[in-house]
């Protein structure tokens, strides 16, 4: 077998070499698409927990609350007005009175003190009078009161 200048020693004649560019070129696209991917793996979760959903209020502007024999006269209890909690007080003397549960200095969930006669949320130990509005502590604003009717046994709270 005889030599020809440019050919590949050892090579039959008209022997081509493999397709190296395309195999290079497929194992390119390979390793940068999966380059790719694992970035956005590790990006988009990322991008989901900086941007929050969009909280929708809901549309109720009444909601049954409780039913009348389920308070007993001074106390309280909280109730869910859409995707916010509520409190329903029940006085001494029998009235009911109803405002947002959500306290206006840190988001906390206040709650009905018997003893004091007031609404408090323990978080920084804030103090609102039985209508909502702040008496001690650090809230700056009342609670959003809410109007109260009795329809039979219901107790119905619509926002005022």
């Amino acid at each position: 077998m005889r030599q020809t200048p440019g050919e590949p020693f050892g090579q039959p004649p008209g022997y081509s070499e493999p397709q190296g560019p395309n195999r290079r070129r497929f194992l390119d696209y390979l390793l940068g698409t999966s380059a790719v991917a694992t970035l956005g793996a590790i990006v988009y979760p990322i991008f989901r927990f900086m941007s929050p959903p969009q909280v929708i209020e809901s549309a109720e502007s009444s909601v049954v609350a409780a039913k009348l024999n389920e308070i007993p006269i001074n106390s309280g209890k909280i109730f869910k007005f859409g995707n916010k909690p509520g409190i329903l007080v029940r006085t001494a003397t029998g009235e009911f009175k109803a405002c947002s549960a959500v306290c206006t200095h840190l988001e906390c969930i206040v709650q009905y003190r018997p003893d004091t006669k007031q609404i408090w949320c323990a978080c920084h130990n804030g103090q609102y009078n039985l209508g909502g509005k702040n008496i001690g502590g650090p809230p700056p604003r009342p609670l959003e009161e809410y109007r109260v009717n009795t329809r039979g046994d219901d107790v119905v709270v619509t926002k005022a």
